[in-house]
């Protein structure tokens, strides 16, 4: 009966160890709901996209998410993906515009995500742009494709 007992323990405390590892592995520090982006994300209100998560701030706000995608709405495809960058589940390797290596020192904000360029010619051109404009040049599907953003690996 005590061996079960220790066994149930162990298997809790595991349980809660991976659950707590995961939790502090993506920070939503700063970062808005993509549907609201006046709102806090939550961590309990996610959905799969890209190989990571995306967070909203309540329970309609995925589904709405889910239909924009669904009817190939590149804006809050952008949105997405601006917020894979902006909460660390991606890597970049490759500008955004050239898809030439990126080079330190030459990165840009944009929607809450720092993006890096292979040249201050590329950071100038990011730089210049604003809005909608500049989040679906720099981070819209294409842009994102061409950056070579992945998926981090789980260490």
């Amino acid at each position: 009966m005590k061996a079960r007992s220790l066994v149930t323990a162990i298997a809790s405390f595991a349980v809660l160890a991976v659950t707590l590892y995961a939790a502090d592995e993506i920070k939503l520090d700063g970062v808005k709901c993509i549907m609201n982006p006046k709102a806090p994300a939550k961590a309990e209100k996610s959905v799969d996209y890209k190989g990571g998560k995306v967070f909203f701030c309540c329970d309609n706000c995925p589904k709405g998410f889910a239909k924009k995608i669904e009817a190939g709405d590149k804006l809050v495809a952008a949105k997405g993906n601006a917020q894979l960058v902006q909460t660390k589940q991606v890597k970049q390797t490759k500008c955004p515009f050239s898809g030439g290596p990126c080079k330190g020192g030459t990165d840009v904000t944009v929607a809450g995500a720092k993006v890096y360029f292979c040249c201050n010619n590329c950071q100038a051109k990011a730089e210049k742009m604003s809005g909608d404009d500049q989040l679906l040049a720099v981070l819209g599907d294409d842009a994102f494709e061409k950056a070579g953003f992945k998926i981090k690996d789980k260490e």
